[in-house]
């Protein structure tokens, strides 16, 4: 049996977690749909929806923004209320004519036909969850 010195040993150590650590990104290639619905910004729909006991809506849902630097959406009116919450980047959100800076971890709100335009100003992909409250 050879011997194994330190380097040896380090090196395997660290293989080992590496390849430990990318099991879970597997796992995270099913259950959601992309979509591209203005340049540089994809939108991440998962799958399934939920009962909701919140009064005056069904079901609930999730999706992600993601936007790219440099990219923006087009301000359509929401379909629904929803929960807005920045969980990567810094995005620029002008809603109902007036403007915010929602950095990382910000959370705001929307209801049914608010008008929103999102701009990501930054150098960094930005990233909006969105849990989508449906009546």
């Amino acid at each position: 049996m050879n011997k194994i010195d330190r380097r040896s040993a380090l090196g395997i150590g660290l293989a080992t977690v590496s390849a430990a650590m990318m099991k879970p990104a597997a796992a995270q290639t099913t259950g959601y749909k992309d979509a591209t619905p203005w340049p540089g910004v994809v939108v991440r729909a998962y799958d399934g929806e939920t009962p909701s006991i919140i009064p005056g809506f069904k079901t609930v849902s999730m999706r992600d923004v993601i936007m790219q630097p440099g990219s923006k959406t087009m301000g359509p009116p929401m379909e629904n209320a929803m929960v807005c919450h920045i969980t990567e980047g810094e995005m620029r959100v002008e809603q109902e004519g007036k403007t915010l800076t929602a950095k990382k971890n910000y959370v705001w709100t929307c209801n049914k036909n608010t008008k929103e335009q999102v701009y990501n100003d930054g150098n960094v992909v930005a990233i909006m969850r969105i849990t989508d409250l449906k009546a």
